[in-house]
């Protein structure tokens, strides 16, 4: 193969002598780090490997092999006792709140339909009246109720609590 601009120069040969050249060069600077010239990679990983290797000698003589963390003396361990565990476990949970909310009932409408509400319109929604209310713990159904007014406040009194599988077939209404 030749260069058009040079026909009588083969390309061969300069891909030859390039190559000879690189070789040269890598050789060179493999001899020069084996005489110790600086290399500040090769420094720092002969630091690292130097301060890991202290590391794992202990550097006083009388340091305990067995030495318990400081966690062990401020956290109680998490092992379950014979007679109290289950009520432990249950404590522990008490205080996390939750959201409660009681569902009326369900829509759908197009964004037009909701671009055309104002005040004083009325939306249509899927609950009957008189039909028992849907009782939520963090958007799970988990009971149902009726809306009671107690001191001028609603409240719900729960009249059914939802078993699992009567959850599922909840969700997928």
């Amino acid at each position: 193969m030749t260069d058009p601009k040079k026909p009588d120069q083969n390309i061969d040969d300069d891909w030859a002598a390039a190559m000879s050249e690189q070789e040269q060069s890598e050789q060179e600077q493999a001899e020069q780090q084996g005489t110790g010239d600086d290399d500040p990679w090769a420094a720092a990983m002969a630091e690292q490997a130097e301060a890991e290797a202290q590391a794992e000698t202990p550097s006083e003589p009388d340091a305990e092999p067995n030495a318990q963390s400081a966690s062990d003396s401020v956290f109680r361990p998490l092992a379950q006792s014979a007679g109290g565990g289950a009520s432990r476990d249950l404590e522990m949970i008490m205080d996390i709140p939750v959201k409660l909310a009681v569902e009326l009932g369900r829509t759908r409408i197009t964004i037009k339909q909701l671009l055309e509400l104002a005040q004083g319109s009325v939306i249509e929604l899927d609950g009957l009246a008189g039909e028992p209310m849907d009782i939520l713990i963090n958007g799970y159904l988990i009971a149902q109720g009726e809306v009671v007014v107690v001191d001028d406040k609603y409240g719900i009194r729960i009249t059914e609590i939802i078993t699992p599988s009567e959850r599922v077939q909840k969700l997928n209404r």
